[in-house]
């Protein structure tokens, strides 16, 4: 966005209303001389969105913009979008500003963008588009860990594409149908196979829950995108195929070779 012009003053507030550290995703308010007073003819509309302003005077007004930012590091405002843009995945309510200001956080990323994708019909994930710092090297698995660790699993993106730089429209948002669809490349280096017939009907339970064309022994069930809720179909599959564990073990034993060796037929 820039920065505030001259007869407007600009607070990135959390919901309480206080001002958050740099780097903190907050929603925008705008106040000072410029500001209007209100909608014409549109008291409701009015009230909801020009609130007191506990910044200056009393009887001062500011106005709620519905746009969640926050201060970049050269005083400047990074537009995160709407605040309104809350998505529901999974049966869960998601902000993906929230992951994306965690996602943010992390040492080595310069940019960051988290979209909700449907690319296949009524299969909606979550997936971060991260941009590495100059100099810097970013893997999708580090990033995942690193929201794992900060964040709950319903809100873990289900894949993260590193790109070069983030798609931008002539007017310098984000370009969403410009960001391509996740690929998964399958684990570095080798992929090993199915080594006996349960471990090959998992394998095909995995890739058939997960969307994926292969996966192999030893890549995590979670690496590879999944969540609790898939953990749930995943069990609920394999059980039909004759294999039988419950969701605590998907946890416990992430990966085809693992959860093998604890099913019982």
């Amino acid at each position: 966005i820039g920065v505030g012009i001259a007869d407007l003053r600009v607070y990135v507030l959390d919901a309480f209303l206080q001002p958050v550290p740099a780097g903190v995703v907050g929603e925008v308010y705008v106040a000072g001389p410029g500001l209007a007073r209100g909608y014409a003819a549109r008291p409701g509309l009015t009230a909801e969105r020009f609130v007191a302003c506990p910044f200056g005077p009393v009887g001062a007004r500011m106005y709620r913009s519905g746009d969640l930012a926050r201060w970049g590091r050269d005083g400047r405002l990074v537009y995160l979008g709407r605040a309104d843009q809350q998505v529901k995945v999974r049966g869960f309510r998601i902000e993906p500003g929230e992951v994306e200001a965690v996602i943010a956080a992390h040492p080595v990323v310069a940019d960051v963008a988290v979209v909700v994708r449907e690319d296949r019909p009524g299969d909606r994930r979550l997936v971060a588009y991260v941009v590495a710092a100059p100099g810097a090297v970013v893997s999708a698995e580090a990033v995942r860990g690193f929201v794992r660790e900060r964040l709950p699993q319903y809100m873990v993106p289900s894949a993260v594409v590193v790109l070069e730089a983030l798609p931008l429209t002539g007017n310098g948002k984000l370009d969403r149908a410009a960001l391509p669809a996740p690929q998964h490349t399958g684990a570095a280096g080798a992929v090993e196979a199915p080594g006996d017939v349960r471990e090959r009907l998992l394998c095909g339970v995995f890739a058939e829950v997960l969307g994926v064309a292969s996966v192999g022994v030893e890549e995590g069930f979670f690496d590879l995108g999944g969540d609790s809720i898939l953990a749930i179909q995943l069990v609920a599959r394999a059980r039909a195929a004759g294999l039988v564990f419950a969701p605590k073990d998907v946890f416990r034993h992430q990966s085809v070779r693992e959860l093998a060796r604890v099913a019982t037929e």
